[in-house]
C-alpha cells in the first residue's frame, strides 16, 4: 500500500498562479516557477500545474511555462489544460511534464484516454474530473467549470478509470476554496469503485481536513492551493501534524 501523498496545486493563468472561491473570482498570487520551487523545497509530492483558462480560450497550455516551471523541480509534475490530442500530450512530456490532466477533450472524446495511456503509459494519464453537486449526485463540468454536461461525476470517474486513466483528480466544486474540508462522500464514492488513485481536490483549510481525506474518504492523495498560496501554513507543517496524528505520509 502506497503511502498517500501531499500534492500542491498551480493554477495557472496567462502565465500567472490564480486562486478563487468555487472557480470563480481568481486573484493573481504569484509566479509559477518561484512557487513551484517553494513548495518542493517545504516538502510537496508532487505539484499540479493546471492551466485554467486554455480550453475555455480554445488555445494549448502555454509550453515556455510548463518548461521553466519543470526545469526548476526534481518532484512528478502533472500539467492539464488546453490538451486536446496525443499530440498536445507529447508535447507537454517532452517539455517536461510527467503526466499529463485532461478534462474537457475526454468528455468530448473518451478514447483519448485510452489513446494515451497505450502512447505514453497508463501511469502518465490523469483523469481531471469537476465536479459540483447536483440534486442527490453530482454534476460534471468542463471548460475550468464554467460548462455543466449531462454526465453524472462519480459515474464519469469510474469511467475513466475503465477507459485507461491511471489517476483520478476529482474536484468539488461547491467545496473549492471555502475551507471547510473536501467532499468526503464525493470522494470516497470514486476511491470504492476505481482500481486508481483518487486525488481529493477542493476544501482544505487545515490539517484536519486531509488527514478526513485519507482516513474518511480514501483518497491516495489530497491536493492543497489556496491554504499555502497565502501563507496560512506550509507542506511541512501539514506533514508534521499528519505524522503526530500517526498518518503514515511520503
Amino acid at each position: 500500500m502506497l503511502r498517500p501523498r501531499i500534492i500542491v496545486c498551480l493554477d495557472v493563468d496567462h502565465g500567472r498562479v490564480v486562486k478563487g472561491v468555487k472557480f470563480k473570482g481568481l486573484r493573481d498570487v504569484g509566479d509559477p516557477v518561484e512557487l513551484a520551487r517553494r513548495y518542493e523545497e517545504e516538502g510537496a509530492d508532487e505539484i499540479v500545474f493546471l492551466d485554467v483558462s486554455a480550453s475555455a480560450e480554445g488555445r494549448g497550455t502555454l509550453l515556455g511555462t510548463v518548461q521553466r516551471t519543470a526545469e526548476v523541480l526534481f518532484i512528478p509534475l502533472t500539467v492539464g489544460g488546453g490538451v486536446r490530442t496525443v499530440d498536445d500530450m507529447g508535447e507537454l512530456l517532452r517539455a517536461g511534464a510527467d503526466k499529463i490532466s485532461m478534462n474537457s477533450a475526454a468528455v468530448r472524446d473518451p478514447g483519448l484516454i485510452g489513446r494515451g495511456a497505450e502512447l505514453f503509459g497508463r501511469q502518465c494519464i490523469v483523469a481531471s474530473v469537476d465536479a459540483a453537486r447536483h440534486h442527490d449526485s453530482w454534476r460534471a463540468y468542463t471548460h475550468g467549470g464554467r460548462t455543466p454536461t449531462e454526465l453524472d461525476g462519480v459515474e464519469w470517474a469510474i469511467r475513466c478509470a475503465s477507459l485507461g486513466a491511471g489517476e483520478i483528480l476529482l474536484t468539488s466544486m461547491d467545496q473549492d476554496g471555502v475551507r471547510t474540508g473536501y467532499d468526503l462522500e464525493l470522494t470516497r464514492r470514486v476511491a470504492e469503485a476505481v482500481q486508481v488513485p483518487v486525488i481529493a481536490s477542493g476544501g482544505a483549510g487545515r490539517p484536519e481536513h486531509i488527514k478526513e481525506a485519507f482516513e474518511d474518504g480514501k483518497a491516495s492523495a489530497a491536493l492543497l492551493a489556496g491554504i499555502l498560496h497565502d501563507g496560512l501554513t506550509t507542506v511541512r507543517d501539514i506533514k508534521r501534524e499528519l505524522m503526530e496524528w500517526g498518518v503514515e505520509i511520503r
